[in-house]
C-alpha cells in the first residue's frame, strides 16, 4: 500500500541571532569576601583565575526570575513578541527542581504559551547546545523564532569553604532570540562530549545519598523521617588540573574546527567569546588559535566570575554594549564544562 504524501514544514536556508539580553544580580562578592571562607588571597585568585569580583543572586531571586529578565531584554532587542516564539530553551544545571522544567515556567511567565519548552543540562556548554538546537529548529521550519536562555544560580550549589571551584562561581542570565535571516548568521555547530572524564567536575554527592543517609539514621534510632538529622546539601567540586589541561589542549582544536566548518579564518573574526572559565585558559586559547590583535576577546570573567551556561551570552552582551561597532561582525563562541561536554559555532553578532 502506498501511503499518502505527507506535508512537511517549509525549510529555511539561513538563520541568525536577532537580539540579545542579560541579567546580572546586584550582590557583588569580592575576592576579599571569598577569603573569609578559604585560606587564600586576592592576589592568588587574580593570578590563578583573573577574577576580581563575581555577581550572586539574593535568596529571593530564582533561576526563573533571572531567566525572565534576560529573556524580556532579548525579545525587546530583537523586536519580537513572546507570542511569536516557536520554542523556548533554557540551559541550566541549577534549577532546583527535576521537574517541571524552568523553560515551561518561563514560557508561561513570558506569555509564550503554547510554545514547546524544555531545559538543556549541558553545564558550561549549555548555551552553545541551545544555539545548535535552535538553529536546527528554524532551518527545519518547526519554529520561526526560538528563545535560548543560559541561566545559573550557582551560589545555591557551592560550599564556600571549598577551594576547588566555589570561589570561581557567579550567578546570572543571558538570552538570545534566533530567527530566519537573508544570509547565513550561524555556522555549523561543532559539539560533543567525553564522559570518561565525568568526575572532573561533579557534585559532592547526590540527593539519593541524602535520602539513604536519612533512612539509615531513622532505622538506627527508630522514629520517623521527620526526626532524622538532615544530611548536607550537595555542592560542586572540580579537579582543576584535569579540567585546565583538557580545556587548554583540546578546546582550541574544537574552536579551530568551528572556524574550518564555517569556512572562515581567525583573520575574518571580529570577536572571540569563549566560556568564561579561567583567564589563563582564555589567554592560552588566543595563542593557540593565533588570533590577530584586531579580534576583541571577551574577558567578562574578571567582573562576573564563571557563570556556566550564562557566561557566553553575558560576555557577548557586555562586549556589544562596550563596542557597538562589533555588531554584524563574526564571532567565534565556544563553551565547555562538566560532562565533559563542549560546543562551538561561528556566529554573526546581533
Amino acid at each position: 500500500m502506498n501511503a499518502p504524501a505527507l506535508k512537511q514544514a517549509p525549510l529555511r536556508e539561513h538563520t541568525r541571532i536577532l537580539g540579545i539580553g542579560a541579567f546580572r544580580p546586584d550582590v557583588i562578592v569580592t575576592n576579599e569576601d571569598v577569603c573569609q571562607w578559604i585560606d587564600s588571597s586576592d592576589e592568588w585568585i587574580r593570578q590563578r583565575t583573573g577574577i576580581v569580583t563575581r555577581h550572586r543572586a539574593d535568596r529571593d531571586t530564582s533561576v526563573i526570575d533571572m531567566a525572565e529578565a534576560a529573556a524580556r531584554s532579548a525579545l525587546e532587542n530583537a523586536g519580537i513578541e513572546a507570542s511569536q516564539l516557536g520554542a523556548v530553551l533554557v540551559s541550566t544545571v541549577t534549577h532546583p527542581y527535576a521537574t517541571p522544567s524552568a523553560a515551561a515556567q518561563l514560557t508561561d511567565r513570558l506569555g509564550a504559551t503554547p510554545a514547546p519548552a524544555y531545559d538543556i543540562s549541558a553545564a558550561c556548554a549549555g548555551y552553545c547546545y541551545g544555539i545548535a538546537q535552535a538553529d536546527a529548529m528554524v532551518h527545519a521550519g518547526t519554529a520561526e523564532y526560538v528563545l535560548v536562555v543560559g541561566v545559573e544560580k550557582l551560589s545555591d550549589f557551592i560550599d564556600n569553604a571549598d577551594r576547588t571551584i566555589s570561589f570561581l562561581l557567579g550567578d546570572g542570565a543571558g538570552a538570545v532570540v534566533i530567527g530566519p535571516a537573508d544570509s547565513a548568521g550561524i555556522g555549523p555547530s561543532v559539539w560533543g562530549s567525553d564522559g570518561s572524564k565525568h568526575q572532573a567536575i561533579r557534585m559532592s554527592h547526590s540527593l539519593l545519598d541524602i535520602r539513604d543517609a536519612e533512612l539509615a539514621s531513622v532505622a538506627a534510632v527508630g522514629g520517623t523521617l521527620d526526626d532524622a538529622p538532615k544530611a548536607s546539601w550537595p555542592t560542586m567540586r572540580q579537579d582543576g588540573q584535569t579540567v585546565f589541561r583538557w580545556a587548554v589542549w583540546e578546546m582550541a582544536k574544537v574552536a579551530q574546527r568551528a572556524l574550518d566548518e564555517a569556512g572562515v579564518t581567525a583573520d575574518d573574526l571580529a570577536a572571540f567569546v569563549p566560556h568564561q572559565a579561567n583567564i589563563r585558559i582564555i589567554d592560552e586559547m588566543v595563542k593557540q588559535l593565533k588570533l590577530p590583535e584586531h579580534v576583541e576577546v571577551a574577558r567578562d570573567i574578571v567582573d562576573a566570575g564563571n557563570t556556566s551556561a550564562a557566561s557566553i551570552p553575558l560576555a557577548m552582551h557586555r562586549m556589544l554594549q562596550e563596542n557597538p561597532s562589533l555588531s554584524g561582525g563574526l564571532a567565534l563562541q565556544i563553551g565547555f564544562g562538566a560532562g565533559l561536554v563542549f560546543g562551538a559555532q561561528v556566529i554573526v553578532l546581533p
